[in-house]
């Protein structure tokens, strides 16, 4: 050891490894006490991940998502498909169409119409170009089935699932999906111009049509082939008498491969696998292993992700501006909210009801990969505002929905689904039948 070396000195990337466990370990453990229960996690994480990385000494530099697009892309999608999976399997209920109505017009028309929205809104007040636009609108548009489990249905077999918890579940397993079309109508844009002629009938038949088809259809066929190999004779002394983690691990893995290899959307098929899987044995108790043990992986990986995108943050928010602060603001209160409402209209379901599914629309971590996706694969003008609005989305809708997810809990007991919806401020809870 030469004299200039010192005897102890902190490597960056111990002392990475023991802040990001901290910071973990403190941003689960205070929403949990009495005095701070309506902070976020996702928000604590974010806002440690900020703190840690600028003002302790020996950190490693906060990796930026405009020069490593590829590696958000690649954890945030690895996340997603994990809890994608998971939400298809704990739906207890799927038994007939008005259970589907809010969730199909949720997708059909508060979708598109918040995509529209958000996009003129990039276009008109931040100045950018009609394929950034709408980029943005694509990206920011899907509800987060990651950062909005506390708004959602239970674990596999709790049952009691409130219209309002299965609308919100539903529609976060299924529109990360429906959102790659318009990503892709950005990237078509950006490359073609914006002449419709040119790439429309391609693009509805190809990207919106052909994919999300095979995405559903073949995620359809592996969960139900998954079912059956699972439940068979063999199969249930397999998953006896091993862990629950390889199993859930290999389907996911398995799903999501095979349906982007067939060129369709892997989300779609993800969160159709775990649907159709659980649909082969409903009440089996092996649902309960694998769904918790693709929720402890699921908060492990969107903890570091979480971390990573506030250490981010401080990089990112001087290039906003007031306008882009009106999108986000704007999307989360006004656009989101009212097009929701609207969209529920007819459905059935109370104006409270649709109040709340209005409100509730978390964004999070599908929109880090749909960015990330979109800038690994073509460079935009606007790239460094698109991944800050992003960031900044994240965090105030993280920060806003944690801190009134109390209204759900309120609202949509976990056991009032038998007798209709409940007003706000009415928690009495109807015991589970027997």
């Amino acid at each position: 050891m030469s004299e200039a070396e010192p005897l102890f000195g902190f490597s960056p990337i111990h002392l990475l490894t023991a802040v990001v466990g901290a910071a973990v370990f403190v941003a689960y453990l205070l929403p949990r006490l009495n005095f701070l229960r309506a902070a976020s996690s996702s928000a604590v994480l974010m806002i440690l991940g900020l703190v840690t990385f600028t003002f302790i000494p020996g950190m490693p530099a906060a990796l930026d998502p405009t020069v490593s697009p590829r590696i958000w892309e690649m954890i945030s999608e690895f996340v997603v498909i994990v809890v994608l999976f998971a939400t298809g399997l704990r739906i207890d209920n799927v038994s007939n169409w008005s259970r589907w109505r809010p969730t199909v017009r949720l997708l059909c028309i508060a979708m598109p119409l918040t995509i529209a929205a958000v996009a003129l809104l990039g276009w008109a007040l931040a100045g950018m170009t009609v394929a950034g636009a709408v980029l943005l609108g694509a990206v920011l548009s899907p509800t987060d089935p990651v950062l909005a489990g506390d708004v959602q249905v239970g674990p596999p077999g709790e049952g009691g699932e409130h219209p309002v918890r299965f609308t919100l579940t539903a529609e976060a397993g299924l529109n990360d999906g429906l959102a790659f079309p318009f990503v892709y109508l950005g990237l078509i844009i950006a490359a073609q111009g914006t002449d419709p002629s040119v790439w429309l009938v391609e693009w509805i038949a190809r990207d919106v049509i052909y994919r999300i088809v095979v995405g559903a259809l073949v995620g359809a066929l592996v969960g139900w082939l998954l079912g059956k190999s699972l439940f068979s004779t063999w199969g249930s002394r397999a998953i006896e008498t091993g862990g629950p983690g390889v199993l859930a691990l290999g389907a996911v893995l398995l799903c999501y491969g095979i349906v982007e290899l067939a060129e369709g959307y892997g989300f779609i098929g993800a969160f159709t696998a775990g649907l159709v899987c659980r649909r082969v044995q409903e009440k089996h108790h092996f649902h309960k292993r694998l769904h918790a043990f693709s929720e402890a992986l699921e908060h492990a990986l969107t903890a570091v992700l979480l971390i990573m995108l506030g250490s981010t943050l401080p990089a990112l928010w001087p290039i906003l501006d007031w306008w882009h602060t009106l999108i986000g603001f704007g999307l989360l209160l006004i656009i989101r909210p009212l097009a929701g409402w609207l969209a529920l209209l007819g459905t059935g379901m109370t104006s409270g009801d649709r109040l709340i599914v209005g409100f509730f629309g978390v964004r999070g971590i599908g929109s880090i990969y749909y960015v990330g996706y979109a800038t690994g694969h073509m460079e935009f003008v606007n790239e460094d505002q698109l991944w800050a609005l992003v960031a900044y989305t994240i965090f105030a809708s993280a920060l806003l929905h944690g801190a009134t997810s109390f209204l759900v809990d309120r609202h949509a007991s976990p056991w009032s689904g038998d007798r209709g919806s409940s007003s706000i401020g009415d928690d009495k809870k109807v015991a589970p039948k027997n």
